[in-house]
């Protein structure tokens, strides 16, 4: 264990936080931007979905595949190169000229962001103490609330007052500040190439036992499936609210900084739910709820632009209410010395759905003669299926101790259960 400050390690976590924003951001931005890229490009829904696609599953796969080789490097010397990276992809997509360039810079951009997703939990590993660790990835996860409330928000208005490629050349200059900032804050972390390296022979085994361990596929499965749910519907919200109800670009911003603020102050309460009732059951409620909004977006009558800012804090808050009894449920299925591994895997799994989600529900859609896009009605039935489904997948998922609400005082042993 690393020996720091506390001033340091506070500046560290944030500098980090600020590292996770930039590539939250990256990801989350391309989704409202749909209308003016698809314009741009005279691109289909289903080739707008492609490049979403592209960045979740080369995310998910460098992310995975990080395992390999991410213990024989310095982590600061890592982070700064391959953040140095994820700045060039950012700037090769704002200068894309034609929508394959844009494709391959969004599949470069996913490759260091998976990467980097592994670094930074792998330095708040190297240098937290355990007994502050929860706290420190708190911190980090600030990241994606501020990203849905301030970043996604600013590279909305930026692409709909100047030009899509906007939101990125700013992702280029924010990523530029951090990556200084870092050159400062991040001290060498080598300590642990001191110690003998697993060769890749060792690495890959011990990945496929990972993998194929029954109790985590079906982990893996419920995480697979829910996120295949989500982004059937979720990046195609602002190119339907622009083409079919003539939602103004410039509008869009309220609606996910309306979103993203609700999501900020309720997942906790989800949380402190899950703990009192149990991740099943609160998970269960809040998917089953989650079908209301899901069938009215993908459904949406002619309602006024501030009826629509009213029910997106309600859509947000219930989509993300169920990922999260989901995760809480998640960290209980492997055994601690396996932790880190399963949930760097699950994470790789969890893009993977991302991308699929987004790849099928762009397949479903096209464009009409005069450039609604039709067939989301039937994208929500499809991702409503999958999330009931998941409700009922979920109790196939047993951690190495089965959940029992804390009223009832038990916890019941099924270690080794397959």
């Amino acid at each position: 264990m690393y020996s720091i400050s506390t001033r340091h390690e506070r500046r560290l976590l944030w500098l980090l936080a600020l590292t996770q924003f930039t590539i939250i951001m990256d990801f989350m931005v391309m989704m409202p931007l749909g209308p003016q890229i698809m314009h741009a490009f005279s691109i289909t829904p289903a080739a707008f979905a492609t490049a979403v696609s592209a960045y979740s599953w080369c995310s998910g796969l460098s992310g995975l595949f990080a395992a390999t080789y991410i213990d024989h490097f310095d982590r600061r010397r890592l982070l700064l190169t391959v953040y140095a990276l994820f700045a060039l992809s950012n700037l090769a997509c704002a200068l894309a000229g034609s929508f394959p360039l844009l494709l391959a810079a969004r599949a470069f951009a996913g490759i260091t962001g998976g990467v980097l997703g592994s670094v930074i939990m792998a330095i708040v590993g190297d240098v937290i103490p355990v007994q502050r660790r929860g706290a420190a990835t708190g911190t980090i996860m600030t990241a994606f609330s501020l990203a849905a409330i301030a970043g996604v928000p600013a590279g909305v208005m930026l692409g709909a007052h100047f030009s899509w490629a906007a939101p990125f050349v700013l992702l280029v200059v924010l990523s530029a500040i951090v990556w200084f900032a870092g050159l400062q804050l991040v001290p060498s972390l080598a300590e642990h190439l001191s110690r003998r390296q697993s060769a890749l022979g060792e690495v890959l085994p011990d990945l496929w036992r990972i993998l194929s361990n029954p109790r985590h596929v079906n982990a893996f499965a419920l995480t697979f499936m829910m996120m295949v749910s989500h982004m059937l519907v979720i990046p195609f919200i602002s190119p339907m609210l622009v083409a079919n109800h003539g939602v103004a670009p410039a509008q869009l911003s309220w609606l996910y900084m309306a979103g993203g603020a609700a999501t900020f102050f309720t997942s906790r309460r989800v949380g402190r739910l899950a703990d009192r009732f149990g991740t099943r059951r609160v998970f269960r409620i809040a998917a089953v709820l989650s079908v209301v909004p899901v069938l009215f977006v993908t459904h949406l009558p002619e309602l006024p632009f501030y009826a629509l800012v009213l029910f997106f804090p309600f859509f947000m808050v219930l989509m993300s209410g169920r990922m999260v009894p989901m995760q809480a449920l998640l960290t209980t299925v492997p055994e601690p010395s396996r932790r880190g591994a399963f949930l760097s895997a699950n994470s790789a799994l969890q893009a993977l759905g991302t991308g699929c989600g987004a790849w099928v529900g762009g397949l479903m859609l096209s464009n009409s003669p005069s450039g609604e896009i039709l067939g989301y009605g039937t994208v929500g039935l499809v991702a409503v299926a999958i999330a009931l489904v998941g409700v009922a997948w979920i109790s196939r998922v047993r951690g190495v101790h089965v959940e029992l609400p804390r009223a009832e005082g038990l916890q019941a042993e099924v270690a080794g259960e397959g």
